[in-house]
Parts: C-alpha cells; sequence; structure tokens
C-alpha cells in the first residue's frame, strides 16, 4: 500500500510495502456500467450539478485500490466533517461505504453524483444511511437524462422500507426501489464488480456489518459501528488497512456492544497483524488525539485520523 503523501501525513512511521492477503475476483462488464461505459469517445453520466468534480477518464484504469474519506464524523456531522461515507474504487469501479449526514455533497468533490456504481450500508443509524434520501431526490428527480437508473444498494433487512420513512413524502412506496436496487446483506462473500466483498455482523444496538474489500491481491476492512467482536477480529486479519471506528475514550465510556474506544481499536489492530489502521467516526465530544495516543499505546503499526479528503493507495 502507497500513501499519498501530501495528503496524508504521517511522521512517525516510516512507509513500507505490507503484505498482501486474498484475491479480488475479476468480472467482466458491470451490469449498470456496459463496456460502451469504459469507450474512448464516451463522457460519463450527465453531471449538471458537480461539473467541478475531479474526474478520471473512463480508459484511466487504475493499478491499486484507492480508499478516500469522504466524511468520518461520529454520531453527527463536525465543523470540519461530515458523517461516515468512504469511497473505494479500482479498476474504474466506484463504491460507496456508508452516506451519513452530509456526505451527499463532499462525494461531489471527489466524483460526478451520478457515477457511483453500488452503495453498502454498514446499518441504518441516521449518520451512517440517511443522505440517501438527498441522494434519492437527486436520482428520481433527475432534470437532465432523465429518472436515473437502480443503483445497487446492499444493507442490513429493512433497509429500503427504513428510507422510506425517513425521507416521509415519496410519490408511492415503490419509488426509491426505481432509482435504488436493494440488496440484503448476510454474512459470506460476494463479488461486487472487480471486488470481493466479505461481510459479517459486528456488535451495536442495531443489525451492523463490518467489510473487508479485496482487490488483486490487497485488501481494506471497514468496522463499520461496533463493541469489540471476534467477527471483526475475523475480517481484519492481515489487511492491509484497517479503517477502525474509535467514538468512546478508553476510561471513559463503557457500554458493552455500541463503539470501540482508541485503545481498543488498536489491539484489534495489532491482534490482527494488520498493515496500518485509521481511526475514523470519531464523534466531536471525543477528543481524537487522545484516542490516536492510546492506539498507539498498543499498536506499533501506522496509526493515523482519519480526515475528510484523505487518500490511500492500497
Amino acid at each position: 500500500m502507497t500513501m499519498r503523501e501530501d495528503i496524508v501525513p504521517d511522521g512517525r512511521f516510516a512507509r513500507k510495502p505490507f503484505r498482501a492477503t486474498g484475491r479480488g475476483v475479476r468480472t467482466g462488464d458491470f451490469n449498470h456500467n456496459p463496456s460502451s461505459w469504459r469507450s474512448d469517445r464516451l463522457i460519463r453520466a450527465l453531471r449538471s450539478t458537480d461539473r467541478m468534480a475531479p474526474r478520471t477518464r473512463p480508459t484511466e484504469v487504475q493499478a491499486r485500490m484507492k480508499l478516500t474519506v469522504v466524511g468520518c464524523s461520529g454520531s453527527f456531522p463536525s465543523e470540519g466533517s461530515a458523517c461516515s461515507s468512504y469511497l473505494v474504487e479500482a479498476d474504474g469501479f466506484r463504491l460507496l461505504l456508508d452516506m451519513g449526514n452530509g456526505a451527499l455533497g463532499e462525494l461531489q468533490r471527489h466524483i460526478g453524483l451520478y457515477d457511483l456504481d453500488a452503495i453498502l450500508l454498514s446499518h441504518l443509524h441516521p449518520d451512517h444511511c440517511i443522505d440517501m434520501c438527498g441522494y434519492f431526490v437527486a436520482r428520481y428527480y433527475r432534470h437532465e437524462g432523465g429518472r436515473a437508473g437502480p443503483l445497487p444498494v446492499y444493507g442490513p433487512e429493512g433497509t429500503e422500507q427504513r428510507l422510506v420513512t425517513a425521507y416521509g413524502d415519496v410519490p408511492d412506496e415503490r419509488s426509491m426501489g426505481e432509482v435504488f436496487d436493494f440488496r440484503t446483506l448476510v454474512p459470506g462473500a460476494f463479488a461486487l464488480g472487480p471486488l470481493t466483498i466479505r461481510t459479517d455482523v459486528v456488535r451495536h444496538p442495531v443489525e451492523a456489518f463490518a467489510f473487508r474489500i479485496e482487490h488483486d491481491g490487497r485488501s481494506l476492512v471497514y468496522s463499520g459501528d461496533t463493541g469489540p467482536c471476534e467477527a471483526l477480529h475475523k475480517l481484519a486479519l492481515g489487511t492491509d488497512l484497517l479503517l477502525c471506528e474509535a467514538s468512546f475514550t478508553y476510561g471513559k465510556e463503557d457500554i458493552p456492544d455500541l463503539h470501540l474506544n482508541g485503545r481498543e481499536a488498536g489491539e484489534h489492530a495489532a491482534r490482527a497483524g494488520v498493515g496500518r489502521l485509521v481511526l475514523t467516526h470519531i464523534p466531536p465530544w471525543t477528543d481524537p488525539l487522545t484516542n490516536l495516543r492510546d492506539a498507539r499505546d498498543v499498536f506499533d503499526g501506522p496509526t493515523e485520523l482519519a480526515r475528510t479528503g484523505a487518500v490511500y493507495e492500497i
């Protein structure tokens, strides 16, 4: 894994290559992006609301998987960050992990509004999914080019009804299904474009999932929201990058099956032998530097705080 030094500085640890684990599964054309999508002559889907977003031409295939932090605040947006949302790109495929409060606006700094290929929702708390309501508006009422086609959205059981209820005034209860292809997550593995997704249920008051994303022998793991659990440990074994929540402060909050603190995130990283630890989902009322120190006390690999706009090449 390489780190964009201009974007994600980390003076404490020297950069080094990490061992690869797992193998990604390559597939052919994505159903919602046929082969013509990658033509030299074709400019992709209409981007009437985000013409200034930086773009990669469809023919510029990335050699590495790339992770971009769209938003990383926990519970509610902070002054400097939207809530949880992370963009994963590989071989021209664009996958979004969660779309919390404020994420839809931030996402357009990185890609076009209609350039996603799939979305994974870790769970249905608003700070991880509520901007799906705004994204429904963007796709359903698109002025130029007509209504957007159904985008694969993977989430816990009941995701569609939860979002319909949150929106509150959809034209009818089938409307969201016209622009989102809802699919229910279960523990296991599946192919998604050029990626292999491995997922399991973690410890949180509602059904919640962590994800391991593999591509071309490299991997990253996203904890979602969870307390300490064996499922996260197994997913994280040997991963190149662990994007791990650290909502609580060690020695202060002690609520089982809810969140991790910085020390617990570090312990998960150390036990699983991960290449790099990135702490995320830290609420505005939690001191991030305390959590960073606590994680570094128990994990001696590269460790840093997630921040909006940070980019990691894996």
